[in-house]
Order: structure tokens, then C-alpha cells, then sequence
């Protein structure tokens, strides 16, 4: 049991490693967690502005009577709930915001729709999973 919570806390740590791209002598490029040389290193950034598995339903389950109200189940350390804010206050769209790790009650309510990651947006009777432009877009106009 022990050995299960170590991985489990070990595990999101290798997450976050940072990814470089060097060339060796030889002229071959190689790509690892570590530079093989500083002088010649170079630090890759992934570029993660697309979400893959955004899902969208009717939300008859969760409707709470206001049509354009929205909504947003969401963590601290998501980096899609954090582009959802930064979205939503550069066009100055006024939204709820429950932390499911921080409230009991939101975790409750994001149990009760059955969310299975985040950020769930809710709008009106519409429901995104996951973040996009084009995919809120879709939901809030």
C-alpha cells in the first residue's frame, strides 16, 4: 500500500520535467529531460492551446432557470480553467466560479452532473467540458 501512494505522489511530479533539444557531436539531435550539453541546448515549450476531448450536452440535468448565466466548475492548477478566467475577462463575461478541491458544497454539485474533469462550464441548459474559444463560443451565443 505504501508503494501505491509513493507512485501516486511521485507520479505528477515527472509531469511538469522540462523537455530540451540538443545535438551531439555526431550531429544527431536528441531530445530528453536533461540538456546533454548547456552550450548547445535549447529548451522546448509544448504548445498546449488545443483541448482534444471537449464535450458539450444540453444540460437538462443542472439547469438552474437562467438562461445566460455562467458557470464554471474548476481547480487552482488547471491550465485550461486559467485561459476559461482570462477569456472571460477580456470579454468581460461575468461568470460563477466554484473550486471543487477548496468547496465540499461545489464538489457536491460537479459530483451531481457528473463531471469527470475540468473546467465544466455551464451555460444556461448548455454544458462544455474542457476549454475552447470556438467550443465556448458555441455554447454562450
Amino acid at each position: 500500500m505504501k508503494q501505491l501512494v509513493y507512485i501516486l505522489i511521485l507520479v505528477p511530479l515527472f509531469s511538469f520535467a522540462e523537455i530540451y533539444k540538443w545535438k551531439d557531436a555526431s550531429g544527431r539531435v536528441h531530445y530528453g529531460d536533461s540538456p546533454g550539453s548547456k552550450e548547445n541546448a535549447e529548451q522546448i515549450v509544448l504548445d498546449d492551446d488545443s483541448y482534444e476531448h471537449v464535450t458539450y450536452d444540453d444540460g437538462t440535468a443542472y439547469d438552474r432557470g437562467s438562461t445566460q448565466r455562467v458557470v464554471m466548475y474548476s481547480t487552482s492548477w488547471c491550465g485550461y480553467c486559467k485561459k476559461a478566467r482570462k477569456y472571460f475577462q477580456q470579454e468581460k463575461i461575468h461568470y460563477v466560479e466554484y473550486d471543487i478541491e477548496k468547496d465540499e458544497r461545489a464538489r457536491r454539485l460537479y459530483d451531481m452532473i457528473g463531471g469527470k474533469g475540468v473546467p465544466v462550464i455551464l451555460v444556461g441548459k448548455k454544458r462544455l467540458n474542457g476549454f475552447s474559444v470556438a467550443g465556448f463560443e458555441r455554447i454562450f451565443n
